[in-house]
């Protein structure tokens, strides 16, 4: 490949610090963006804070594919959420690359990569009935984007881990170039010809971000001051579920030891202009009253495949429903006690 474009199909938290990492590091980049967050981009940059300091980052912003000409070194990395990716997958796989036209061979779909970014397993699959090259990127990155136009990352000396693999499995040249253009941008990217077994292993520590969302971060075991009562048992019960399901149906992960391996004291989660990180994705959602959340793709993963091999999956069913209602309602982060969602789901003491 020669010089790479990358292409940041939702300029979020993870997004943008991928985007803002990338650009800072030197490489061409345009961010993709909408509403609020894409006219603050546009009129004052991209503004990143990290615990080393705060950079505005002067990153060219498009709303979609109709204001950017495609190229045939671009590389397009999707890091919306996974409810939106099917739509965005679909806007952007049949525009022209380098001006040929969609009866012919050089559409984006045929001809550039696309790397998944996201929580959940699914984005991988839905980019595959569409594009050629698709490529999964396992993300354990912590940041948070709740402003528009700003993106905090926590994460140091590097901002986070994105094991990069081409899906279903294998790696290429495409692979090496992207996970040494992120590795020179003060992220940790190896190439992993098993991408996918670190996205399940990730999945399964992705439950718990309903519980986050809908119960505070104490009672998902964050941020300290965690109780042992029906917080515990809920963690409990949704991983157990999640596990199960996935050995009845034969998908391999990764373990936590594995991930402690890798990441080792390569980034640490420190404060940023002196706050500790607020929460994760799907508390972002609920905070920023967005209307939608990811636990289709968490939790209703482990649902749909608990259907698919007749496994009981009752928690993570409820961790679902509640957090679809909450989003659709707009409800404030941590209105619900674990009790009560242990009790939803028949689980209560």
């Amino acid at each position: 490949m020669d010089r790479v474009r990358y292409i940041i199909v939702g300029a979020g938290a993870v997004g943008g610090t991928i985007g803002g990492c990338l650009f800072h590091g030197g490489h061409d980049v345009v961010l993709v963006a909408r509403g609020a967050h894409l006219a603050a981009l546009r009129a004052g940059g991209l503004r990143l804070d990290t615990p080393l300091g705060t950079a505005t980052l002067d990153i060219p912003a498009v709303g979609g594919p109709a204001e950017v000409g495609l190229h045939p070194g671009d590389v397009l990395i999707l890091a919306a959420k996974t409810q939106d990716a099917a739509a965005l997958l679909s806007e952007w796989a049949w525009q022209p690359v380098s001006g040929g036209t969609v009866s012919g061979s050089t559409v984006a779909a045929d001809t550039l990569p696309v790397v998944c970014a996201q929580n959940g397993v699914a984005s991988e699959r839905f980019a595959l009935r569409r594009f050629r090259h698709v490529y999964g990127m396992h993300v354990w990155l912590p940041a948070t984007h709740l402003e528009p136009g700003v993106v905090q990352a926590q994460g140091v000396p590097l901002a986070g881990l994105l094991h990069v693999g081409r899906y279903p499995s294998g790696t290429d040249a495409t692979a090496e170039r992207i996970s040494a253009d992120l590795g020179g941008s003060r992220l940790l990217a190896p190439v992993s010809p098993d991408v996918m077994r670190w996205k399940y292993g990730k999945l399964l520590d992705n439950l718990g971000n309903a519980i986050e969302a809908l119960c505070g971060r104490a009672a998902a075991g964050l941020g300290g001051g965690a109780d042992t009562g029906d917080a515990a048992e809920l963690r409990r019960l949704v991983r157990a579920e999640g596990t199960e399901v996935l050995d009845v149906a034969g998908f391999a992960y990764t373990t936590w030891a594995e991930l402690a391996d890798v990441r080792r004291d390569h980034i640490r989660i420190e404060p940023v202009n002196g706050s500790a990180r607020a929460g994760g994705s799907s508390w972002q959602s609920l905070t920023r009253g967005t209307g939608t959340i990811e636990a289709d793709f968490l939790n209703g993963e482990i649902v749909l495949l608990g259907r698919e091999y007749n496994v009981p999956t009752p928690v993570n069913e409820t961790l679902q429903r509640l957090a679809n209602q909450a989003a659709r309602e707009h409800r404030a982060p941590g209105f619900m006690t674990a009790g009560q969602v242990l009790a939803a789901a028949g689980a209560g003491h």
